[in-house]
């Protein structure tokens, strides 16, 4: 018998016969509908995320493609190349710039040396400024969205909500889900705001809208 198991029949034989009921756990959360004086989704949305330091790129569903390319820009510079790119392998083609690296599971290290990455979303939150990424090939694997240092993220319309209950209901829990509000940033020494310790220190969004 382990450790653990001798604690837990401790616990069982202290309890007895006399364990309280499991209360029911409430799902009656706030939802969009509740409130009658919500700002437009999209908008909600723009303003959350650029409240955490990101950027966010508007575009017409049929402009994805040259508006990845200008995130890119705005985040690397007008130099960049597109050897320090990688994009998520279900990408749709239309959104890739041309000549970019689709990931194939290299080794960590080599992911780390790229400058940037480029991933779709399953999910994004209003309320929150929150991207979900849920490892379909679209979103690609997590560290695809941690290791390089820029992160570009494309949003449609139809994947906007407006709040967490509504967020969560759209997604599978199997899945390994990443939450992302706005670039990595932590305050924990002298309460000095630094960016990029761990995660990407840029986040572009773009929304095709």
């Amino acid at each position: 018998m382990s450790s653990r198991e001798e604690v837990l029949g401790r616990i069982r034989t202290a309890l007895g016969e006399t364990r309280a009921p499991v209360p029911e756990v409430r799902r009656d959360y706030r939802r969009a509908e509740d409130s009658a004086t919500e700002t437009a989704p999209l908008d909600l949305l723009v303003e959350r995320i650029e409240d955490y330091r990101a950027d966010v790129l508007r575009c017409a569903a049929d402009d994805v493609g040259a508006t990845v390319a200008a995130a890119l820009d705005r985040g690397l510079g007008a130099g960049w190349t597109t050897s320090g790119v990688v994009v998520a392998p279900g990408l749709p083609a239309a959104w890739r710039p041309a000549g970019c690296d689709v990931d194939d599971e290299r080794p960590a290290p080599e992911l780390a040396e790229r400058a940037a990455s480029v991933t779709a979303v399953a999910v994004a939150i209003a309320e929150t400024g929150t991207l979900v990424l849920d490892g379909s090939p679209a979103c690609g694997r997590r560290a695809l969205s941690l290791l390089p240092d820029v992160l570009v993220c494309v949003v449609t319309a139809d994947q906007v909500v407006s709040g967490v209950p509504e967020g969560i209901a759209r997604l599978d829990p199997l899945r390994p889900l990443t939450m992302i509000s706005g670039p990595s940033a932590t305050s924990d020494i002298e309460l000095e705001r630094v960016e990029g310790v761990h995660g990407p220190r840029s986040l572009l969004v773009v929304l095709a809208d």
